[in-house]
């Protein structure tokens, strides 16, 4: 037998062990380990029934007022679980169940992981979407009506611009700024102007709103990040809409790994409550920051084929200049 026919046979041997290996991984994960709820009750291809009861996120939007501090608990907004989040739940569900395609993603993920980032891949292949919040919660926060509009926003590494669109159909120019290349290319197909991350907060444009979505605790200087949004802002009238992961835990990407960021930001306490007291009434005051409005939102992202969805615990803040 020829040698290149022996590397077909060898790679076609590889490939059916890994599509092997990682039905089984889908089976493991999909049934008893798996913890949530709703990713439990997905009936996979290849059969078995769970028998989780009880809705998704019940606990997702969970505050106790009584246990923020007193500057804090007049300015929490209550959330709840609503269509838009229910809808992007139900849109998760069906991509992981996509057996083939999760197929090629896994095995693409597992080529190129080692020299690409995981965003970027995600990129290449369209998938990843995150969820921050609905259109309706975004109003509430903002306290703003459906019709409202303001003239300019900047959403800070805006992704695929899922969430950028959410809120920058009240603007009547969006900005972003994104570090992974294919995520530029979403950005562009969807008309937003790109700013290079050095650059935004140089261009002497001021914005009635920055967003800055769960990133903080993956930015290497955070503070400086900070006083850079508080300088960008419209005087009086511009808001910083910020979330930020809870527990925070700040890493930074560095060459493919995990580093602790040159500004470390010791956020006190141990429950969801204590630590947005904490930012609220130290970190960002010390930057010149203070609550408008804060809520508990899960930070959601698309599944692969192991979960249906991701799920992370947030804080969602409205921040004012001080005067």
């Amino acid at each position: 037998m020829c040698h290149p026919q022996m590397r077909t046979l060898i790679f076609v041997a590889w490939l059916l062990f890994y599509v092997s290996f990682l039905l089984g991984m889908r089976r493991m994960w999909t049934g008893k380990y798996v913890r949530s709820p709703l990713a439990r009750a997905l009936i996979m291809n290849m059969g078995s029934e769970t028998d989780s009861p009880g809705s998704p996120g019940s606990e997702w939007y969970r505050c106790s007022p009584e246990m923020l501090g007193e500057q804090v608990r007049s300015q929490f907004i209550q959330s709840h679980l609503d269509e838009d989040t229910q809808a992007f739940l139900r849109r998760s569900m069906e991509k992981s169940g996509w057996l083939f395609t999760q197929l090629y993603h896994s095995l693409f993920s597992t080529i190129f992981s080692p020299i690409v980032s995981r965003t970027s891949i995600n990129g290449f292949l369209g998938r990843g979407s995150m969820f921050v919040f609905s259109k309706e919660q975004f109003q509430r926060l903002l306290r703003i009506e459906p019709e409202w509009k303001g003239q300019r926003m900047l959403d800070l590494g805006a992704g695929d611009g899922g969430v950028t669109e959410v809120m920058g159909r009240h603007f009547h120019e969006v900005f972003a700024t994104e570090v992974s290349t294919p995520m530029k290319w979403h950005l562009q197909r969807k008309n937003y102007s790109l700013l290079g991350i050095d650059e935004w907060h140089r261009t002497g444009f001021q914005y009635d709103l920055i967003s800055c979505l769960n990133l903080l605790d993956r930015c290497d200087e955070p503070l400086q990040l900070l006083q850079d949004i508080r300088r960008s802002l419209v005087p009086h009238t511009g808001r910083l809409v910020l979330a930020a992961v809870l527990p925070f835990q700040p890493y930074v990407e560095t060459g493919g790994a995990w580093v602790r960021p040159k500004e470390h930001i010791k956020v006190q306490g141990k429950t969801w409550e204590e630590q947005v007291t904490h930012l609220s009434t130290d970190v960002f005051l010390k930057v010149g920051l203070e609550v408008e409005a804060v809520t508990r939102l899960p930070y959601l992202c698309e599944g692969d084929m192991y979960k249906d969805y991701y799920m992370l615990d947030d804080a969602v803040f409205v921040l004012k200049p001080q005067e």
